[in-house]
């Protein structure tokens, strides 16, 4: 069984800074692309950043220059450093991977729980 068990979420004034972090756990084979959403009150969830294996990253306009995606592969960690915030960033944010389990030969989806950033004087 994989879980994602993510970190780091937490209240910061506008301008401010927060590191999320997310772990992969359990009978993992191979983790290929590892990524971030964000979920905001009355609003449809929306791609942040992804990362692959290879590291090579994407990101939503919203976030370019602001947010940077990373990742230890040796500790299937996927990290988000986001830097000047603003209010309009407030949202649940979720880890997302696709992985591989021991013993399958299938790459399936795995969602953490989410952790809440909320961005405010």
């Amino acid at each position: 069984q994989v879980q994602l068990v993510e970190s780091g979420g937490g209240l910061v004034q506008p301008g401010g800074s927060l590191r999320l972090s997310c772990a992969a756990s359990g009978s993992i084979f191979s983790i290929n692309v590892m990524g971030w959403y964000r979920q905001a009150p009355g609003k449809q969830r929306e791609l942040v950043a992804t990362i692959t294996s290879a590291d090579r990253t994407n990101y939503a306009d919203f976030v370019k220059g602001r947010f940077t995606i990373s990742r230890d592969n040796a500790k299937n960690t996927v990290y988000l450093q986001m830097n000047n915030l603003n209010p309009e960033d407030t949202a649940v944010y979720y880890c997302n991977a696709v992985i591989r389990s021991s013993g399958s030969i299938d790459f399936n989806v795995y969602w953490g729980q989410g952790t809440q950033v909320t961005v405010s004087s």
